[in-house]
Parts: C-alpha cells; sequence; structure tokens
C-alpha cells in the first residue's frame, strides 16, 4: 500500500520556512515531493499545494502530519492507495 499526502499552504512566502523545516526533519520517508502555484508574468500566487509520496509507517505519518497541521496556515490529509 502507498501513502500519499498533500498540503495546501496559504500563504506559502510566511510558512514555507517552517514547512520546509519539518519536511527536512521527515526526509528520510518522503520518497517523492512535487509542488505547485501559480505563476505568470504578473503574478505569483500566495497559495500552494505540496504533493507527497510517503514511504513510512502510519505512526510516522502521523506525526509528519500532525507537525505540518500545527502551522497556522497549512492544511493536510493523506490517503493509503
Amino acid at each position: 500500500m502507498e501513502t500519499i499526502m498533500a498540503l495546501k499552504i496559504t500563504p506559502r512566502n510566511i510558512h514555507a520556512g517552517e514547512v520546509q523545516n519539518i519536511l527536512t526533519k521527515h526526509g528520510c520517508i518522503i520518497k517523492a515531493r512535487m509542488g505547485f502555484h501559480e505563476v505568470s508574468s504578473d503574478i505569483c500566487s500566495p497559495n500552494g499545494l505540496i504533493i507527497l509520496h510517503i514511504n513510512g509507517s502510519d505512526e510516522e505519518t502521523d506525526v509528519l502530519k500532525e507537525e505540518l497541521a500545527s502551522i497556522d496556515g497549512v492544511t493536510v490529509d493523506y490517503m493509503k492507495v
């Protein structure tokens, strides 16, 4: 079974550093990471979305989720597929 975690960060420019510190702390269970935000010549969106492919136990995944969710402006959830 695979675990996919999604994080919404608003505003990302304020919370990105905290999020990055937590992701680095838990880096040994993160197989892949993709980040998205809207960018054009006139706009750089304050909203961010990060998708993680997790390779950890349920306990490790729950700890990661709780730490990320403790940051104001960060919404996080995961699913097993």
